[in-house]
């Protein structure tokens, strides 16, 4: 039986409660248990106990981020908790460290992780989906979606993960679509997990 992580990384704010990202918690949960994985969650903004954090790293298959973009990077509090838990598994828990050896000192740096198991990032934007791959675009200036979050996607690869696509519900703030942005996640999901 397949294993999943699902990690709530919202930050709560009066004008922006979380509420879509605990939906497409709550969706990709669903999916999973109707398909027979096992499924375990976290909600890094609410309290949490760092050893049982790395327990699940290491126990998933399959770890899925989902996140709105604060500011071009991870919420506070969803960094706080990237920092508490990936520290306590960087030496031998999750990674053998930053992957050099001292006979070659200057080489795979970021390659010493253990975990074998695959990611994938769902986040939801203000940006809208035409702001992203278009040189003409001046803020982003032909950067992609995964692009915006390389922080994100070398961290997990810093552990050994390996990357599934990503996915992106744009303008949600000022030009939501949820209902198909729900159509589309489950669609991705479909293609990306069967």
């Amino acid at each position: 039986m397949k294993k999943v992580f699902l990690i709530n990384g919202s930050q709560p704010y009066a004008f922006a409660p979380g509420k879509l990202n605990a939906a497409l918690i709550k969706k990709a949960q669903d999916f999973f248990l109707d398909r027979g994985f096992e499924v375990k969650t976290t909600v890094a903004h609410e309290p949490y106990e760092v050893p049982a954090e790395v327990e699940k790293f290491k126990w998933a298959d399959y770890v899925i981020v989902q996140m709105p973009i604060n500011w071009m990077g991870t919420p506070w509090l969803f960094k706080k908790y990237i920092d508490e838990v990936f520290m306590a598994g960087l030496m031998g828990e999750m990674s053998n460290g930053d992957g050099r050896s001292a006979e070659a000192p200057k080489k795979n740096y970021g390659l010493g992780g253990k975990m074998t198991g695959k990611y994938m990032l769902s986040v939801t934007a203000n940006a809208p989906k035409e702001a992203f791959n278009n040189p003409e675009e001046k803020y982003f200036a032909g950067a992609s979606e995964d692009d915006v979050l390389l922080p994100m996607h070398l961290n997990l690869k810093w552990f050994g993960y390996q990357a599934l696509p990503t996915f992106m519900a744009y303008d949600v703030m000022k030009n939501p679509e949820i209902e198909n942005d729900f159509e589309r996640f489950e669609a991705h999901l479909k293609s990306v997990f069967g």
